[in-house]
């Protein structure tokens, strides 16, 4: 696979040659509780991921409370609900906001979110965010991509529902407005999304398409596509989180819990890690056990000048004699000596 650009997230270098930056997704699953938000990001922090990340809106800043039919969502996870009512529910108060930033630096992790207007932008800002996230449904929004872009920090990108001019656009807007590198996550904004539509092979299209790091925004049960994802080159991983899917919430029914998250990191590291290099050589580790490998030894006792024949000689482990592929140079010639059952096989046996 080709190097791609690195981009760096608080001290975090992310590539094609780094470890897959892991983002564990709080969203609304505080259920409105700031204690509970404290709470996922101490539980958060102690999966291993490599970044926390909130939202930043209020349900007026995202949408408006009207009653037409376009506000209400139809079909899936929120059928019947209104963008408003969803949104207020949803919610992580901008007032919250200086506590989770500040948890976050006493437990040593990285935190940003995704804004989903200017004002959230400046919040961020000035709380010291390394990064900024740009939601799918927002990957069309350029005047919120500019101003992001703007602040001088790294944006990532979710691509969910956008096809390939929108997104090249998105990307090249936020660079040309000051974006510190961006990362394009492949994303299926459908919650939950089913492995049959991951089609997590684009993450490796997008790669050859994009000069920039590529990752997967994960909304698939389980942990598999993320797995997938990274061993067809992603180097960035986001998944929702919560504390119990009984406890309900907003995105529940597809976060992980924490045992789970922790899998997720695991798993996805260790994909990376095994991924390695085409190679064919013996490696270190496989070298004791060259002795095991199969080879030709003398199965039944041999006078001096027998024939040796497949009833004297066989191909067993373990490693010691002439290798297989020499059994029909060897058989039909004599014993140069008496042969011993047992014995590896040697030339110089051989009359």
């Amino acid at each position: 696979m080709p190097n791609r650009p690195e981009i760096e997230i608080a001290g975090r270098r992310i590539g094609a040659d780094q470890p897959p930056y892991v983002i564990c997704e709080l969203s609304g699953n505080h259920n409105g509780s700031l204690d509970r938000a404290l709470q996922m990001l101490d539980a958060a922090a102690d999966t291993g991921c490599d970044a926390i990340k909130i939202q930043t809106y209020t349900a007026d800043t995202i949408t408006m409370d009207v009653d037409r039919p376009e506000f209400t969502i139809h079909g899936g996870l929120w059928d019947g609900r209104t963008l408003y009512e969803l949104y207020q529910e949803a919610q992580t108060p901008f007032e919250w906001h200086a506590a989770l930033f500040e948890r976050a630096r006493a437990r040593g992790v990285t935190l940003f979110s995704s804004p989903f207007d200017e004002t959230a932008v400046d919040l961020l800002a000035d709380l010291g965010a390394p990064a900024y996230k740009i939601a799918s449904f927002e990957a069309v929004d350029l005047p919120l991509i500019r101003y992001a872009a703007a602040k001088g920090k790294p944006l990532i990108i979710s691509t969910g529902m956008a096809n390939l001019a929108e997104i090249r656009t998105a990307r090249d807007t936020a660079l040309e407005a000051g974006a510190a590198g961006v990362v394009l996550l492949h994303c299926v904004s459908s919650y939950p999304a089913t492995f049959a539509d991951a089609n997590v092979r684009t993450v490796t299209d997008m790669a050859a398409r994009f000069d920039c790091p590529i990752g997967l925004s994960d909304h698939t049960p389980g942990t598999a596509a993320s797995v997938a994802a990274v061993a067809m080159g992603a180097s960035v991983i986001e998944k929702h989180f919560t504390l119990a899917r009984a406890d309900g919430g907003p995105d529940a029914a597809f976060s992980l819990e924490p045992a789970e998250f922790r899998a997720l990191v695991d798993d996805t590291k260790a994909a990376w890690a095994s991924l390695g290099k085409a190679h064919y050589d013996v490696l270190g580790s496989e070298r004791g056990n060259l002795l095991f490998r199969r080879s030709l030894y003398v199965s039944a006792d041999v006078k001096a000048g027998e024939l040796l024949s497949r009833d004297n000689v066989r191909s067993i482990r373990p490693g010691n004699g002439l290798p297989p592929a020499c059994l029909d140079e060897v058989l039909g010639r004599a014993a140069s000596r008496d042969l011993q059952r047992g014995e590896p096989l040697a030339w110089d046996m051989l009359a």
